[in-house]
C-alpha cells in the first residue's frame, strides 16, 4: 500500500497557538500557528520496519516522548497552515521510507584525467612565471 493511500488523520494530533512575526494586530489575537504531532511507536498504519526507519531517519524531528513534530506558521489562516503541516508530514514520511540507491564506484575517464593534468600544468606555468627568477643575484 502506498503512503498517500493510508489515512493517518486518526493518528494525527493538532495543537494551535498564536504565531509570531509580521501581521500587526491580527497576529496578536488569532491562533494560526499549527503544530502536528504523530506518535510513531503507536501507529497502526506503519509496519515495525517502517517505524524503525522513521525513528532512525527523522531523529531530529522526534521528541523525547516519541512524537514526530511538524510546525507550520507561514500562512495567515489556521486551515492553510494545517494543510501545509499535513503535506509536510507526508513528504517527511515519504523521504524517510524511500530507500537510497547504492552508489556505484566509478573511475574518472581518460579524457577527464588528461584535462585535469593539463589545467594543472597551465596553472603551474602561469605561477612559475611570476616574481623574480631564483637564479639571479639580488
Amino acid at each position: 500500500m502506498r503512503l498517500s493511500e493510508r489515512d493517518f488523520s486518526r493518528e494525527l494530533e493538532f495543537q494551535v497557538s498564536r504565531s509570531g512575526g509580521a501581521g500587526g494586530q491580527h497576529v496578536n489575537k488569532v491562533s494560526t500557528k499549527v503544530e502536528l504531532r504523530f506518535l510513531v511507536a503507536n501507529s497502526a498504519l506503519l509496519t515495525d520496519d517502517e517505524k524503525a526507519l522513521v525513528q532512525e531517519k527523522l531523529t531530529n524531528r522526534i521528541t523525547s516522548d516519541g512524537y514526530l513534530q511538524v510546525v507550520c506558521q507561514a500562512e495567515r489562516s489556521q486551515l492553510q497552515n494545517k494543510e501545509a503541516c499535513i503535506r509536510k508530514f507526508y513528504e517527511l514520511l515519504q523521504q524517510a521510507l524511500t530507500k537510497q540507491k547504492k552508489r556505484k564506484a566509478t573511475k574518472p575517464t581518460h579524457g577527464s584525467v588528461k584535462q585535469r593534468l593539463e589545467s594543472k600544468r597551465k596553472q603551474s606555468d602561469k605561477k612559475s612565471g611570476r616574481g623574480r627568477f631564483r637564479g639571479e643575484a639580488e
